[in-house]
């Protein structure tokens, strides 16, 4: 396959820019040809102001004046008022209003409130016709604007420029520059509007002008523009519509632990290691419930966290308040430069440190995405330390649609690693050491690789071979040419690939012994696992860390070694049951383009995996 040459960054930002627009495209003609054609098929009508009944039309009318009315804010444009600040993301209307006395023209900005329903029910007894609110506004404008003559009205979104350039090494306060940073966030250039396809052009360059914004930065399509707001479609109560109801299951070794002792749920870690599999066992009853057991219990003398992301009502950060107000030693490693968390994060941070909590940032020049909870246990006379260790972020709320494993253990081994991997987070080891771990930015991207060279010498001495990965994305230069040398020795690879992946599978001298799929469905397919054959000797890991650069050498990521045979077995299961030829799936073709599998040969329809995976719980009981 011939290397590509390095693409100037011009020409990058053009393709950048084409390639934006061709999705903006494939967006809205899903909604407009498929989404809300099926939506009518089924009684649900997103509809335009101009198909309203004059009943409609009154009603909606009355909503504006009692509900919508009192919370908007036109904001005139004149000598006397600037022009005035667009945040990032929100809907707005640009309007053009005209004194019917002078003659002069004025344009107005008014914002779709974003705390209001985005779509306007036009019945008092059924929920199944809607009209977006700004058209509803737009209707309505006049009353914003009384003695003027409404010119124009239109809707436009646009894009702030949302990097952050926080340098660490010269930063006093990393938490007192993370706030300045976020302020200044607000007013970052604007990189893209959207409008409506049929704006006036002239209103569109007073846009243009005003917010500094080139013509090729402009995405035009039909509105209704912001489908984030599709959420208050989907929360209809129409069950017959949605995935049938599921309950997750308490994890097979915590079922029998007396639910008010915490000796007991330490007792039940301590006799085997726990394999959990989010979301089809709770989140809740295994590590949330690690970490309230941990505030809780007297003989705990130390608990250390990492935090990523979590919900905002989190239990988890709630726990260790809770432990540091009883006097344990509580850490807390808090990335808060998480991408579009870090406000959430730094409210966290603050919140922590005023229960005295001792709140850290992890390693200079590094996010720390590793997944780590470290719970030290005075037990008689001895000292013992239990670990969480997992593939997903600390986040109740999305555990229960991220799809994810983690372990509880007692091992010495792993709980000594961990111990050692916290010390490297808050203090000074460089040259720590792991024997259950590989940790990036050290010895995650070797360790992987030697697995890779391992297999292609297997393969070349007649062991057993192969090489199954599951994870989310795949876009290492180093991590592709180890899996295409692999290929061209005769090892066999299987890739499970949520996202991103510039591995193309089946190209003849490259990668015939390569296939790539992936699985879209219920749930967000998150977990990252990776099986080695090992010459027979199946060897699994699970972790943080995708094969991406910002991974692999600018994060502290972890992925620890299963070692447990039953649960092996598991993962082993789970990866079987991704790589069937009897589920639906993605299917990435030499070219590198997804194809969609939904039959099989025989014309049969394709399983989805989430469902045969929830019935397989049940099931199991």
């Amino acid at each position: 396959m011939q290397i590509p040459r390095a693409i100037p960054p011009t020409q990058m930002m053009t393709e950048i820019a084409a390639k934006t627009q061709e999705l903006i495209a494939r967006v809205t003609k899903a909604f407009h040809e498929d989404i809300s054609p099926k939506l009518r098929d089924v009684g649900i009508h997103i509809i335009n102001w101009e198909e309203l009944t004059a009943d409609e039309k009154s009603l909606a009318s009355q909503t504006f004046q009692k509900k919508i009315f009192p919370v908007l804010t036109p904001l005139a444009v004149d000598p006397s008022h600037p022009f005035p600040y667009i945040s990032g993301l929100s809907l707005n209307l640009a309007v053009v209003v005209k004194n019917p006395d002078t003659g002069a023209e004025f344009f107005a900005r008014v914002k779709v409130p974003s705390n209001l329903p985005r779509f306007v029910q036009t019945k008092n007894v059924d929920d199944q016709r809607y009209v977006p609110l700004e058209q509803v506004i737009a209707a309505n404008i006049s009353e914003l604007f009384p003695g003027m003559t409404i010119v124009d009205c239109y809707t436009f979104r646009i894009t702030r420029n949302a990097d952050l350039e926080l340098e660490e090494e010269e930063s006093e306060d990393l938490l007192a520059s993370m706030e300045q940073e976020l302020l200044r966030r607000k007013f970052g250039p604007v990189v893209r509007m959207e409008v409506s396809k049929d704006i006036n052009p002239e209103l569109l360059a007073t846009l243009l002008e005003e917010m500094d914004i080139k013509d090729e930065d402009v995405s035009r399509y039909p509105e209704p523009l912001d489908l984030t707001g599709l959420n208050q479609i989907a929360d209809i109560d129409r069950p017959q519509l949605k995935f049938p109801a599921f309950r997750n299951q308490v994890v097979w070794d915590l079922r029998d632990v007396d639910p008010d002792s915490t000796e007991d749920f330490f007792d039940s870690i301590r006799r085997r290691e726990v394999l959990v599999h989010h979301p089809y066992e709770s989140f809740s009853s295994s590590v949330v419930r690690f970490l309230e057991s941990a505030a809780t219990d007297p003989n705990v003398l130390a608990i250390k966290q990492t935090l990523y992301r979590t919900s905002g009502d989190s239990p988890i950060v709630e726990a260790l308040i809770e432990a540091a107000e009883s006097g344990k030693q509580v850490l807390a490693v808090i990335e808060i430069r998480a991408r579009f968390d870090e406000q959430a994060n730094v409210r966290w941070a603050r919140k922590l440190e005023d229960a005295g909590v001792h709140v850290v940032y992890g390693l200079v020049g590094f996010k720390t995405h590793a997944k780590l909870s470290l719970v030290v246990r005075q037990e008689n006379s001895s000292i013992r330390r239990y670990v969480h260790m997992g593939t997903g972020n600390y986040n109740p709320k999305t555990a229960r649609i991220y799809e994810d494993f983690g372990i509880l253990s007692a091992d010495p081994v792993l709980g000594e690693d961990v111990n050692k991997l916290f010390n490297q987070l808050s203090g000074f080891a460089p040259q720590t050491s792991f024997e259950r771990l590989l940790v990036a930015p050290r010895t995650l991207r070797t360790g992987l690789l030697d697995k890779i060279s391992r297999e292609i010498e297997n393969k070349k001495s007649g062991k057993p071979a192969f090489i199954r990965f599951k994870l989310n994305s795949i876009l290492d230069e180093e991590f592709i040419s180890a899996l295409y040398e692999a290929s061209s020795a005769g090892v066999k690879i299987e890739l499970v690939v949520r996202g991103i992946c510039a591995v193309r599978p089946g190209v003849p001298g490259l990668s015939e012994n390569i296939s790539v799929r992936s699985i879209l469905g219920r749930f967000l397919e998150h977990s990252r696992i990776f099986h080695f054959a090992n010459a027979g000797e199946d060897e699994l890991w699970i972790g943080s860390a995708d094969l991406m650069h910002r991974n692999l050498d600018r994060r502290v990521e972890s992925m620890v070694r299963i070692d447990q045979t039953d649960h092996k077995r598991m993962l082993i299961r789970a990866l079987d049951s991704y790589l069937s030829p009897t589920v639906l799936r993605w299917q990435m073709n030499p070219s590198g383009n997804w194809d969609r599998v939904v039959k099989t040969a025989n014309g049969e329809r394709l399983e989805e995996l989430h469902s045969q995976v929830i019935s397989w719980y049940r099931a199991r009981g």
